[in-house]
Formats: C-alpha cells, sequence, structure tokens
C-alpha cells in the first residue's frame, strides 16, 4: 500500500462527527423544587443522546408564559448564551406546545426540543428489536399528530382561504387551499400509520398476555426501577443472562426473561423490564404497554434503587408513581443497589431509615445478593398451609416435586401409598393438582385447585 494511502487511512479513522452543543433551560414552579442540581437528569439525557450540555439556563416562576414558556429576558438571555457558547440546540425540561418550540426558535434561531421530544428521540436510538421500534414508531406519532400545523408553516404562508385582498385569496392565483390541503392529506396519513402501528402492537400485546399466562405455573419477579439504576447488571449476577450493560440511560427497552436458581432445587423466572425516568412521556408508557406487562402481571416486583444517587428519594417516587399508573400493584421489595459506589453514608442512613425493610446490595460486587434470594424464596414459599396428602408410591414425578416445592415434615408408607406431612404454598398445590391427578387428602377427597386461578 502507498505511503499516502496510509496517511489516507489513519485520517478516516481518526473521523468523527462533531457532537451537537445544547443549552439546558429548566422552569421551576412552586411544586417543584430545584434542588443542589436540577437539571442533572436533563444533562444525563443529553449525553446519552449524544449531545454535550454545555451551558444551562434556569427560571423559577409560578405558571410558564403562555407565548414563549419564559419570559421576554430570560429569552434575550437564553439568545446570548447560546451565541456566547456556539450552542446548536436549546434543549428545555419541560413539556412545550408547538407554537412556543416555533417563538423559541424564531427569538434564538437555533432548534428547540422539549423534554419529551428528548426521550422519544433517545428511545427511537436504543430500540434494537421489531417490536421496539413500533412502540417508540407511534410514540412519536402520536406526539408529532397534534404539532403538524405548526410544521407546515411554510405553506400556510402560501396558501388561504381569504381576507388578504378584493379577490378574497393570499398567496394569489393557484396557490388557494393547498397548504390546507396538505396538512390534512398528512393527518391522514399519520393517522392512518398510528391505526396500523396500534394494531400491530394489539396482536404483540395478545401474544405477550399468552406468553405471561403460560408462565402462571412459575413463580415470576421482575426487576422494575429508575433508568440506569444497575437493573440488567443484577439480572446477569442472578442468572448469567448477558444482558448489554452500559452506564447510559434507557440501554434496556425490551423485557429479558431467564430462570433464577434459588437452591435447593427451587427456581423462579425473573424479568428485566425498561427503566423509568421523571415525567416519563405517557404516549410512551402506553406504547410500552405489552413490555411492561410482566412488570404488571408479576408475583413479586424487585424494585432496584440507585442508593449512590443524591436524587434516589426522588427516584423511588418516580417509579413507584409509574407502576400505580400502569396498574403494577403487587408485593414488592426495595432493593438499594449500588451500596459499594456510595460516597456519602448519610444518604444511605437516611435511606434505610425510610425503608426500614429495604435490602442493601450491590450487584456489581455480590454483595447482599444471598439474602436477595432467601427473601425471594420465602416469598415463593409465603402463606403455606400444612397438609397431609397420600401420593401413590409409583408416582415419582408427584414426590419429586413435592420434594421440592414443599417442606415434607412426615413420612410413612401405608398400601402401596406414601402419606406426606408438608407444609405447602399455594401455587404450589395448584401445580401438584395439575400434574397427578392422584394425589389426595387423608379424607380421600382430590386436593383442590387454588382458588384463585
Amino acid at each position: 500500500m502507498a505511503k499516502g494511502t496510509f496517511a489516507q487511512q489513519a485520517a478516516r479513522d481518526k473521523f468523527s462527527i462533531p457532537k451537537e452543543r445544547a443549552l439546558l433551560v429548566g422552569v421551576f414552579t412552586d411544586r417543584r423544587p430545584l434542588g443542589e442540581d436540577p437539571l442533572a437528569e436533563l444533562s444525563e439525557l443529553v449525553r446519552s443522546a449524544g449531545a454535550v450540555p454545555v451551558t444551562q439556563v434556569r427560571q423559577r416562576r409560578r405558571a410558564p408564559i403562555a407565548g414563549t414558556y419564559v419570559g421576554k429576558g430570560k429569552l434575550e438571555e437564553i439568545r446570548q448564551r447560546a451565541d456566547a457558547f456556539h450552542c446548536d440546540v436549546v434543549i428545555f425540561d419541560n413539556d412545550l406546545s408547538p407554537s412556543q418550540i416555533r417563538e423559541i426558535e424564531k427569538a434564538t434561531q437555533r432548534k428547540v426540543l422539549d423534554r419529551s421530544e428528548l426521550i422519544l428521540d433517545l428511545f427511537a436510538t436504543r430500540a434494537r428489536t421489531a417490536e421496539a421500534r413500533l412502540q417508540v414508531e407511534l410514540a412519536q406519532l402520536e406526539y408529532t399528530a397534534p404539532r403538524l400545523r405548526g410544521m407546515w408553516t411554510h405553506l400556510e404562508r402560501i396558501a388561504g382561504t381569504g381576507g388578504a385582498s378584493g379577490a378574497g385569496i393570499v398567496g394569489g392565483i393557484g396557490t388557494r387551499g393547498p397548504g390546507e390541503r396538505q396538512i390534512e392529506i398528512d393527518r391522514r396519513i399519520v393517522a392512518r400509520r398510528i391505526q396500523n402501528l396500534k394494531d400491530k402492537l394489539a396482536q404483540i400485546d395478545r401474544r405477550k398476555m399468552r406468553q405471561v399466562h403460560a408462565r402462571r405455573d412459575c413463580f415470576t419477579v421482575s426487576l422494575v426501577g429508575y433508568t440506569n439504576a444497575g437493573k440488567s447488571t443484577l439480572m446477569n449476577a442472578l442468572t448469567a443472562a448477558g444482558a448489554a450493560v452500559e452506564d447510559r440511560l434507557f440501554m434496556t427497552l425490551d423485557t429479558l426473561t431467564r430462570r433464577w436458581d434459588l437452591g435447593g432445587g427451587r427456581h423462579v423466572l425473573l424479568s428485566d423490564t425498561v427503566g423509568f425516568i421523571r415525567d416519563l412521556p405517557h404516549r410512551l408508557v402506553a406504547s410500552f404497554k405489552a413490555t411492561l406487562e410482566e412488570a404488571i402481571h408479576a408475583d413479586l416486583l424487585l424494585h432496584v434503587v440507585d442508593a449512590s444517587s443524591p436524587q434516589a428519594a426522588e427516584q423511588i417516587a418516580a417509579v413507584q408513581q409509574t407502576l400505580a399508573e400502569i396498574g403494577a400493584s403487587g408485593p414488592t421489595l426495595l432493593l438499594l443497589n449500588k451500596a459499594d459506589a456510595i460516597a456519602d453514608d448519610s444518604l444511605l442512613t437516611v435511606l434505610r431509615q425510610r425503608h426500614p425493610d429495604a435490602l442493601v446490595i450491590s450487584a456489581r460486587t455480590g454483595a447482599g445478593l444471598d439474602r436477595l434470594r432467601a427473601a425471594v424464596d420465602a416469598a415463593m414459599q409465603g402463606r403455606q398451609q400444612r397438609l397431609s396428602l397420600s401420593v401413590p408410591a409409583h408416582d415419582g414425578k408427584a414426590l419429586t416435586f413435592i420434594e421440592r416445592f414443599a417442606d415434607v415434615l412426615e413420612r410413612r408408607y401405608e398400601d402401596g401409598r406414601v402419606i406426606l406431612d408438608v407444609r405447602i404454598p399455594p401455587r404450589a398445590l395448584h401445580q401438584l393438582h395439575a400434574l397427578a391427578a392422584d394425589v389426595r387428602h387423608l379424607d380421600g377427597e382430590p386436593v383442590a385447585a387454588d382458588p384463585r386461578r
């Protein structure tokens, strides 16, 4: 290879697309406290989306301004700061209307994004499977649909239905109406696509529901929590699932389910789900309903918290609010994760005082995972009832099942049958009934199925 060719290859290797420089804006009302770094989460979202937050502007107001969300003076400050720091984009930690975005872009001469659009864009970059792409596209279209008129202002300037001249036209001969018609055409296209996506996701939802119901004979555990709390790391530590782990927000969009052996022959199905965040767009939550079915119908939720974060308390509240919104109201065990990364012990002390039943763990080092297994095993074995069962001596499958999922207190043999005095949870009793028809109480009545099923 020629010398010049090596030089060209080296130049290509060094080439990289420059990252956008972002100015962050936060408007805070009395209901939302500022905190130590109120835009820390937005900064992390921006970095995860591939931009660089270089400066920020904050304002406290009782209520936002209708036209531009911020006041004229603050809008001028945003423009000046964007010029001084050579910013490419202005990103608000609030949700803006289409007209507000348009007016702010006009004043700053820069692209403007609100919080929901940033999160949707970030989800779009993380979507890997066909299901995730459909879910993200649906959320983006539902976000975009009511904003179409604002996006078509260049056609509205050349089209109209009267009022500007004696001829009753705005743009002149040949320009009447096409702008409005184009908006309506686009709206119909978007509406058809939204319905098509909803139909496809409804099929996925039905398939997910069948999968969830097929697992009802197994004890199901679902990991939930704030994004980047360490759920995937914990999943790998417990099941060797090989889930992608990276210090970036929303690395997991698709549910991953693996078998988790608890020891003693017992196991559960453990699922890792999409992470939550403060003010997660409702459209996104609705689109990911099928993905969240695992959490909604789980027998036990493991709420993973980044205990090293100064915003841990706020993150716990945000996750609890989202769980309530999606109807996930099952038993929950709080896990204070990343114990090895806690720099200020007072943070952990406050969390443990507020949540005395929480377990302190470290998914990275493995600390506390034995206690976690024991707690999940106890939850699975919970509400045990004491029974005396009569099982045919030749039914090895039923006997093995009882040994694995029940505590055998006494055993004796009578007339080719095994009489077992056991403590057994209702779920295991139901599975035993489905597994072997000839399992009876000592009074000769067949074992009743779990009435909850």
